[in-house]
Formats: C-alpha cells, sequence, structure tokens
C-alpha cells in the first residue's frame, strides 16, 4: 500500500476498514447527531488507526504497546457510541453484524499485536 511499516499491517488495514463502516453508519444517523454522535465515533474509529501508525514508527515495543492501549480504547469509544445509537433507535432499520463482526476482529488483532510486543 505504501512506504512506511504500519501500511502493511493487516491490523491497519482492518481499521481502515472499520473507518469506513463507520463513515457509512453515519449517514443513517439524523442530523441532530452531526456536531454529537456522529462527529464523537468518527473521531473515535480515525483514532485507532492513528494511534496504530503513530506507534509503529521508531518507537520501542514498550512505547507501540502504549499506542495500542490507546487504539483499543478508541475502539471501545465505538462501541459505547454504538450503543448509544441502537438505545435512541437510530439502527433499527440497518444491519450492523458486518460492522460489529470487523470491530471484534479488530479488537483481537490489537490485542494479540499488543499481546505479541509484551512477550
Amino acid at each position: 500500500m505504501g512506504e512506511y511499516k504500519f501500511q502493511s499491517l493487516i491490523v491497519y488495514q482492518l481499521a481502515l476498514d472499520y473507518i469506513d463502516r463507520i463513515y457509512d453508519l453515519v449517514k443513517v444517523l439524523p442530523t441532530s447527531e452531526r456536531y454529537n454522535l456522529s462527529s464523537q465515533i468518527i473521531r473515535a474509529a480515525t483514532s485507532i488507526a492513528l494511534n496504530i501508525a503513530e506507534g509503529s514508527t521508531g518507537q520501542s515495543d514498550k512505547e507501540q504497546g502504549r499506542f495500542l492501549g490507546l487504539a483499543l480504547r478508541s475502539y471501545i469509544e465505538t462501541v459505547a457510541c454504538l450503543d448509544l445509537c441502537e438505545r435512541r433507535r437510530y439502527l433499527e432499520d440497518i444491519n450492523t453484524d458486518k460492522l460489529q463482526n470487523l470491530g471484534r476482529q479488530l479488537f483481537i488483532k490489537i490485542i494479540k499485536f499488543k499481546n505479541a510486543l509484551q512477550e
């Protein structure tokens, strides 16, 4: 994909796919949520990829693990935003299974990557 190490990481590619799905999802949210929930979930999803990228460049394993921890927190933030969307019934007419499955894969990959750095 590119010239930087992180661009070839599967976990980074999954994060980009997840961001794409989040952008698709926010299109169905009411315009009243544009500056609140839509903005928050997009920022959180984007933060996942940004932390993976930032942590992989010239960092020690410990420092990279710290950035992966931040990526995990950002992922969890997207889950909480999705919970809020579901509570408000914004997602009743769409199937979020693919997004949720992709999110779980991403979560697992980040954890495995982080654990591998600690070994």
